[in-house]
């Protein structure tokens, strides 16, 4: 733990501290207990449930399987992912996209990389949401550079501001780039958290040099500051009180 003068909380959790687990077709990190991954001290961060680093095989996927009551995203890194549902969408997101479902009282999908060539590399994240059995809902967004280019993009929330996804969760996740000079704070002063995830790259976050697959999370009041990034892109989660 690291404290600060204003009395900000900061734990950082590297990369290789994850579950990480070879299925052949699929190689995945998962930051949180997670299937064959079983931590029980590691089961969440408030209503952040999954963070999984998956890389995909050409061809390959996950078939059609159920889920109910999680906010559910993946975050396109590489190549592209293939989805259908039994609410009856079909559609291929790519990279820089944003695939949603809000799962509610149940929905199936399958995803499968739809190339024959090239591995796809996603990250699936799971929500815990405020309200249970809600009608389920599927969207889609694309993230922009310009609009994450040393700032951050708000692509879900609560309440569906700016443009973004809106989401059953008490959380607000936001999409950020930064290299060379580029400055990135984030203010902390209730009792919601935040869960940075780095996803590419390398960024300093309050002195702490973190790389891909690297994440750090902070509770208490005061000031994130995210500098020195070197191709670094994050991912902000600004999540509820203790779950």
């Amino acid at each position: 733990m690291t404290n600060t003068a204003t009395d900000l909380r900061l734990r950082v959790r590297p990369s290789h501290q994850r579950g990480h687990v070879d299925a052949g077709w699929l190689k995945t990190a998962h930051s949180f207990s997670f299937a064959s991954y079983f931590d029980r001290n590691n089961m969440n961060f408030h209503n952040l449930r999954v963070m999984n680093d998956d890389w995909i095989d050409p061809a390959a996927g996950f078939p059609m399987h159920p889920h109910e009551n999680f906010e559910i995203f993946s975050y396109m890194l590489e190549g592209a992912l293939a989805h259908e549902d039994t609410m009856g969408n079909g559609s291929t997101v790519h990279k820089g996209g944003i695939q949603f479902m809000s799962t509610g009282s149940g929905v199936q999908h399958s995803e499968f990389n739809p190339s024959s060539t090239e591995k796809t590399h996603i990250l699936q994240i799971w929500l815990i949401p405020d309200r249970k059995n809600t009608t389920p809902r599927y969207e889609m967004m694309d993230l922009g550079d310009a609009e994450r280019d040393g700032k951050l993009q708000l692509f879900l929330s609560h309440d569906g501001r700016n443009g973004s996804i809106r989401t059953e969760a008490a959380a607000d996740v936001y999409s950020g780039k930064l290299n060379g000079a580029d400055t990135i704070s984030f203010e902390l002063n209730d009792e919601r958290a935040v869960y940075v995830h780095v996803a590419r790259g390398e960024v300093q976050i309050n002195g702490e040099t973190l790389s891909e697959g690297d994440a750090i999370d902070a509770e208490g009041q005061g000031q994130l500051l995210l500098n020195n990034g070197k191709d670094a892109e994050v991912i902000v989660f600004h999540l509820s009180p203790r779950h």
